[in-house]
């Protein structure tokens, strides 16, 4: 099955035919572009969903990532992008493999079409050449041919006529042997060119054209199989990243099973138990005896016992029902011991510092002098930080339950402990490279890293206090909540053997700051009706830029306050060293903290600059 035997009269067609192979494979090259550029538009829609639901750094829902539905989630999204990874290699490897290939094997099919059908063309005009001079010969035969005839016809007239002289008769001869000559002549031409024609006719239709034809017939089927290739090249780029795929979906079923119901119910009851006791019942009071209210321990009532109350703003006492009403925002700021605008940290620890040093047992001032404080002082722009950081609270944390406060407590510990680590660690790598500097004192000044080796001492010492003072807070606490759960065994011993005792008996009751008082506080309350206070500082301003740094090296800000940064990055000044050692830098509207100045190099821009200690004069 040959076409240049069967289709030697078909050159249009197959020209044509040629062409929609080729279009088609152009249609399919761009079937290929669109599927990739779909490929890259869901993975990115999938990398963007993935982040949008991540958890934001330093914000409350990192807290939440501790339960195992939450982290099940997380591992969720982590999974959801790789599975958008594997779509960006869909549609790589479909660009590289089919679209750039196929595109180079078109321009290569083009130029071979158009070399076959350019010698099928040449070999037309040579076939029909040779029937014109095959023509061209037969017409000038038959012109002699007639010619010789007219001549031989006017010779014999001539020779017929008595009139005509001798010489006019040999004239009319020799003209028409002359005509014969040359019809002779033509014929012979005309027989040599049939027979030429006929030959090269032979060999256009049985020799060039089939052999050209059979060109064609091969780069069409290839072509054909090319695209073949193509489409199954197609199916297993896909087939490539399925197990791959699958491997995230079975993570994805991983991170599900890993769900532990129970474990996050224990993880509520860590992270809001009080450790408070429930109210007791309502005891029975007697009206119908002239003899004094028996008031019970457990009763909700804060009575005093002489049946005489102490006036309070509110107009109703809270007794032991105080977990149950939420605190106005306003009154937990007003009487909070009155501190001055958190400064930058001084220590290694900056989240230690926006407190401030405060004793657990300072005496608060008179609420009306604190009211005009707050009302006619002006803080500086970072005090509205600090207070959404939770700056208002004590530094003992003596305004939580006891189960909290606890907690609270210890995890201060540890901050404060792997602060100290990483001081020493600090320490010890400059104590290294002092010792390199005197044994190779080419390398640099031994002298010159005393005096920050010495800082780190002071920050050592500095942390070391502060842990031991949380860690005798936290003692106190612990120290209770054993005595407490000694004396509520040892209560429920008593009642099961004494029920009637029980109501005679007056206990101490407990505050909310955790604290133990023989009768009811005798602070005044005031109830401030709920105000969109906090609201004012969450439209807060940030903090202009003030100049640029760059960081001479990596600073690995675990702390909270801190930043990291990674050596050479270029970040913005939004507050310079006070005199403690740390900067305050930005990198992006949602990325901001403090560096140790050491580690950085400023370039601080003098208007920025001005205008900063502007603003700072007039706020103080």
């Amino acid at each position: 099955m040959s076409w240049g035997t069967e289709l030697w009269d078909q050159f249009d067609n197959l020209e044509k035919h040629t062409q929609w192979g080729i279009d088609v494979l152009e249609k399919f090259i761009k079937f290929v572009k669109e599927r990739t550029e779909i490929e890259l538009s869901y993975a990115k829609q999938l990398r963007n969903l993935s982040k949008k639901y991540q958890p934001k750094k330093n914000s409350k829902e990192e807290e939440e990532y501790r339960y195992t539905s939450a982290r099940a989630f997380l591992a969720t999204l982590n999974e959801m992008n790789d599975y958008a990874g594997q779509h960006e290699v869909i549609s790589e490897n479909m660009t590289s493999l089919i679209t750039g290939e196929l595109t180079r094997y078109v321009q290569e099919l083009k130029q071979e079409r158009k070399s076959h059908f350019h010698d099928g063309r040449k070999a037309q005009q040579h076939i029909e050449t040779c029937w014109k001079q095959l023509e061209a010969s037969k017409r000038r035969f038959e012109r002699d041919c007639k010619e010789a005839d007219r001549a031989q016809q006017y010779f014999e007239k001539m020779d017929a006529d008595i009139n005509v002289t001798k010489a006019d008769v040999e004239k009319a001869r020799q003209q028409a042997q002359l005509r014969h000559q040359m019809a002779e002549d033509s014929k012979a031409e005309y027989s040599s060119t049939l027979q030429k024609f006929n030959s090269e006719q032979h060999d256009h239709y049985y020799t060039h054209i089939p052999h050209i034809f059979q060109k064609i017939q091969e780069m069409e089927e290839r072509r054909i199989v090319r695209i073949g290739e193509s489409m199954k090249t197609f199916a297993e780029v896909d087939r490539q990243v399925i197990p791959i795929i699958g491997k995230c979906l079975d993570e994805i079923t991983k991170a599900a099973e890993s769900i532990d119901h129970k474990n996050d119910s224990q993880l509520v009851i860590e992270a809001f138990k009080s450790g408070f006791e429930p109210p007791g019942d309502v005891d029975f009071e007697d009206f119908t005896q002239p003899m004094k209210r028996t008031v019970s321990e457990s009763s909700l009532s804060n009575s005093r016992a002489d049946g005489k109350s102490e006036p309070k703003f509110g107009g109703k006492s809270k007794g032991k029902l105080w977990p149950f009403i939420k605190k106005n925002k306003l009154m937990s700021l007003l009487t909070s011991p009155h501190q001055p605008p958190p400064p930058p940290p001084a220590s290694a620890s900056p989240s230690a510092v926006p407190n401030g040093p405060q004793s657990p047992k300072q005496q608060k001032e008179p609420l009306s002098h604190r009211f005009n404080e707050f009302m006619t002082s002006k803080p500086k722009i970072h005090c509205f930080r600090s207070l959404k950081r939770g700056g208002a609270g004590p530094e003992d944390f003596s305004n939580l339950p006891p189960e909290q406060r606890r907690k609270k407590l210890q995890q201060k510990v540890d901050e404060l402990n792997r602060d100290i680590q990483k001081e020493m660690d600090q320490r010890d790598a400059l104590t290294k490279m002092k010792d390199v500097y005197i044994k190779n004192p080419q390398m640099g000044d031994a002298a010159s890293v005393d005096h920050r080796l010495a800082e780190l001492g002071q920050n050592i010492e500095k942390l070391r206090l502060e842990v031991q003072k949380f860690e005798a807070w936290l003692a106190e606490v612990e120290g209770r909540l054993s005595m407490r759960s000694e004396a509520r065994r040892q209560s429920g011993l008593y009642e099961a053997q004494n029920p009637s005792a029980v109501n005679s008996c007056a206990q101490d009751r407990e505050s909310p700051d955790g604290s133990y008082t023989e009768e009811q506080s005798q602070e005044t309350e005031m109830k401030v009706p709920a105000t969109d206070f906090d609201d004012e500082f969450d439209d807060e301003e940030p903090l202009p830029t003030i100049g640029t740094c760059k960081a001479l090296y990596t600073f690995e800000g675990q702390n909270e306050g801190t930043i990291s940064v990674a050596e050479g990055e270029m970040l913005y000044v939004i507050e310079e060293d006070k005199g403690d050692g740390w900067t305050r830098i930005r990198r992006n509207e949602d990325e901001e903290g403090y560096v140790p100045t050491s580690y950085v190099e400023v370039y601080l821009d003098k208007n920025a600059k001005d205008v900063y200690k502007s603003l700072e004069k007039i706020s103080e």
